[in-house]
């Protein structure tokens, strides 16, 4: 019993360190996108900005295009998680309630897939796409990011799915329902936390993808938001610090909207559908 508070006091120790680790980087780039060229030029680097300079951001929002990539960016992750999610949701429950021969052949794509170099598809990809004219177009990027997403997706959401009771639908066809009434009323609000956190992955993975958007988006008009933070340097390696860190501040902020709209709805219980009737 007397080791319960020391031990509770070293818990909140790690927790407290753990939030440090993570929260720094962010709150220096706060702070770097605040200073003034001559503070980066100084030989002591300081946490905080000696004299606050929003000029940063005002060369980031009107100089590189930042909004119109942000617009670009936005529009490109919602489309390629909502595609995603539909495509998923229904193979995943397949794959973890079937059993048949393609199941092992599934699984082994998806595993394979997450290990393939990226560098090595990129060019018989732009060649597949360019005689379907998909190349340099949103919709085009929108299927190349859902099927690079759609593997890890499937991996989770089925173990999602077998994580809910089969007796649960066993139940349910006993009073009638049918195949799709029981995904939609019963395995669907249990797959909720699920859901969320496919979403969460797929949306964070189109919204920093770099390489794909690079060789297959030539229009600067359609250029993704991290195409947009690569200006920032020059042809010279010359970094303009204070705008490039004032323009990743800016980037951060449609993500973390976008987690705490889904993070509520994250910790629902995974029974929480069972009581429906």
């Amino acid at each position: 019993m007397r080791t319960r508070p020391a031990a509770r006091a070293l818990q909140y120790v790690a927790v407290v360190c753990y939030l440090i680790f993570l929260g720094f980087p962010l709150l220096w780039l706060i702070s770097s996108s605040l200073k003034s060229p001559r503070e980066f030029a100084s030989i002591t680097p300081s946490l905080l900005p000696k004299n606050a300079d929003f000029s940063n951001y005002t060369d980031a929002l009107s100089e590189q295009g930042l909004v119109r990539g942000l617009g670009n960016s936005l529009q490109i992750s919602i489309l390629t998680t909502i595609l995603v999610l539909i495509v998923a949701l229904p193979v995943s429950y397949a794959l973890a309630r079937f059993r048949s021969r393609l199941r092992p052949v599934t699984n082994g794509w998806i595993l394979v897939s997450q290990v393939f170099p990226v560098i090595l598809i990129v060019i018989p990809l732009f060649m597949i796409l360019r005689p379907l004219h998909l190349t340099n177009t949103i919709p085009g990027v929108v299927i190349v990011y859902m099927v690079w997403s759609l593997p890890f997706a499937l991996w989770m959401l089925q173990g999602y799915v077998a994580a809910v009771p089969r007796e649960l639908e066993e139940a349910a066809s006993v009073d009638g329902a049918s195949r799709v009434r029981t995904i939609v009323s019963i395995v669907m609000p249990l797959l909720r936390p699920g859901l969320i956190a496919t979403a969460m992955f797929t949306f964070i993975s189109a919204w920093n993808e770099f390489f794909f958007a690079l060789v297959l988006l030539q229009d600067p008009q359609l250029k993704t938001l991290p195409l947009v933070l690569a200006r920032f340097v020059g042809a010279e390696g010359q970094v303009q610090f204070g705008p490039l860190a004032a323009a990743s501040v800016l980037a951060t902020v449609p993500s973390l909207v976008f987690f705490a709209f889904l993070q509520r709805r994250l910790t629902s219980g995974l029974l929480s559908g069972a009581v429906k009737g």
